[in-house]
């Protein structure tokens, strides 16, 4: 997704001179190509998160249109206040993307782990959130935002998925329609997952890449179900749920500080998001008599 990004933003580069990026230390060597061809366009400025985002802010009240890059955790919830001020409150379109979504960077510990992100920066106001889960998706979603007027936020993961896909921003993909009155929502590159424990199973399986603004009225046509939600991240339960009257329970993260080291599919499986623990979740409110 990483390249896929790289692409994008070197094409689009190539048609509007706006477009700019500003690194921080990370994904630099993989820019060369768009260093090149855009002198005064790149920009590493090392590890200064915070910075990252405010510089990025002022490029864009000089009409700029630049994509500010970094690792998850350091971009977002170290840099809140400045995404908050710099960026939303003045509404500013700075292109957020980050690497190592949730678990990806595993191995590093908990303070690489990320699973606040996207719940947090809905809550402010202007903000646009994505969770593409697909190449495919990051490049529709890039185009469809980088000038959309508004702050953006996209998230990006080492371990996409290839499933075909609504590439519209702001709507959802009906995968499987089922008549058990039970309805799966999952976002993002757990998909695979949800789909091998959804395999043979009488749901509906609905995903999202956009976040906010949330696709409610496919979340309508869903809304006399019962609703599970499956997500490697705080975010998609509480989109969800702006839509009032809903019954949806959450298959996701534990209530505690995922301490643990490993690959993202050790720390999925540890918590239950795996195929089988998915699989487990859903059979039950399968067999559960609703009320």
């Amino acid at each position: 997704m990483r390249r896929q990004f790289k692409e994008t933003t070197t094409a689009l580069a190539a048609t509007d001179p706006r477009v700019a990026v500003v690194l921080g230390d990370v994904s630099v060597y993989m820019f060369m190509d768009f260093h090149r061809a855009n002198p005064g366009k790149f920009y590493n400025m090392g590890i200064c998160e915070n910075s990252l985002i405010s510089v990025a802010a002022g490029m864009t009240a000089t009409g700029m249109r630049p994509f500010v890059h970094t690792i998850a955790p350091f971009l977002t919830e170290r840099s809140l206040e400045q995404i908050k001020l710099d960026c939303a409150y003045n509404q500013w379109p700075v292109n957020i993307v980050t690497c190592g979504a949730s678990f990806d960077y595993a191995w590093d510990g908990a303070t690489h782990h990320c699973y606040t992100d996207l719940a947090i920066l809905r809550l402010l106001p202007n903000m646009e959130v994505l969770q593409p889960g697909s190449r495919r998706e990051v490049d529709a979603l890039m185009r469809a935002t980088y000038d959309s007027g508004k702050p953006t936020y996209i998230r990006l993961s080492d371990h996409p998925h290839d499933v075909e896909t609504n590439l519209e921003f702001g709507k959802g993909t009906v995968l499987r329609e089922g008549k058990s009155g039970v309805t799966v929502m999952t976002a993002g590159p757990i998909l695979p997952n949800v789909m091998a424990a959804c395999e043979d199973l009488d749901v509906n399986l609905v995903y999202f890449h956009t976040l906010k603004p949330m696709d409610r009225a496919l979340v309508e046509r869903f809304r006399h179900d019962r609703i599970l939600v499956v997500h490697d991240a705080f975010g998609l339960q509480e989109a969800i749920n702006e839509v009032p009257g809903l019954r949806t329970w959450y298959h996701g993260l534990p209530d505690q500080f995922c301490a643990w080291y490993g690959t993202v599919h050790d720390i999925r499986a540890r918590i239950g998001l795996d195929a089988p623990g998915i699989r487990k979740a859903v059979t039950t409110l399968l067999e559960t008599p609703s009320a």
